[in-house]
């Protein structure tokens, strides 16, 4: 089990997703990373150990996504650990890919480099493979070629300001805060949120503009109603 979280903010996205993922660390504590993205790119920072070893000077960037590894794949290295990329795209996974080593072959086969021994790398390679300039649809395209069960959250170096998360098998919940925008595998994750709405089987969240939408995966928008936290 691990858990996965992204944020929009325009101030302090770092400090939440650190906050986030140490209230996540149950779910995962043998290694742990962050992505956030700005007008300068994707940066990454990503360790062996508990989400301590993330603190230090903040990345950069409005926009981004972290992970609290419980390893099932591969060694807790810091290679291994999330957010995994590939080209322009960052990508964080809590589940299981069934059939990940019959998509890695035919990655292989196709000439993609690996270097983690992950699942979930598999993902972020089928993503950037099915992209021909639009976000939502390569994510919900690699999406399609999985099997098992799966919470991802991906930033495109495209895209500033957008994240794409889907749902299959695995918790996500989307929350709003005063200022920003999160999507984590579970309630207590979300802080400071004063709202919250579960995302659905099968069900897409889409980041963009500084507002939240759930969408199907064809990319038709969903009606959805959020709850005050804490709520009776």
């Amino acid at each position: 089990m691990c858990g996965i979280v992204a944020c929009y903010s325009r101030e302090g996205c770092y400090e939440k997703l650190l906050s986030a993922l140490f209230r996540l660390e149950y779910r995962g504590y043998d290694s742990a990373g962050i992505a956030l993205l700005s007008a300068g790119g994707l940066s990454v920072r990503k360790r062996a150990g508990g989400v301590k070893n993330l603190e230090g000077a903040p990345l950069a960037g409005d926009t981004g996504i972290g992970h609290t590894r419980w390893a099932t794949h591969g060694a807790p290295t810091d290679v291994n650990a999330h957010p995994h990329v590939c080209g322009k795209f960052a990508l964080v996974h809590n589940g299981i890919i069934e059939n990940f080593a019959q998509l890695k072959e035919e990655l292989l086969a196709a000439g993609e480099t690996f270097l983690s021994e992950t699942d979930s790398e598999v993902i972020v390679h089928l993503i950037a493979r099915a992209y021909e300039g639009d976000f939502f649809a390569a994510v919900a395209g690699g999406c399609r070629r999985l099997k098992g069960s799966y919470a991802v959250a991906v930033l495109c170096a495209d895209r500033p300001g957008e994240i794409v998360c889907a749902r299959s098998g695995s918790p996500l919940v989307a929350g709003r805060a005063e200022g920003a925008l999160y999507v984590c595998s579970d309630v207590p994750a979300l802080g400071g949120c004063g709202y919250f709405c579960p995302v659905g089987e099968g069900e897409f969240v889409h980041i963009r503009g500084g507002e939240l939408f759930f969408r199907d995966d064809e990319g038709k928008e969903l009606p959805k109603t959020f709850s005050r936290i804490g709520a009776a």
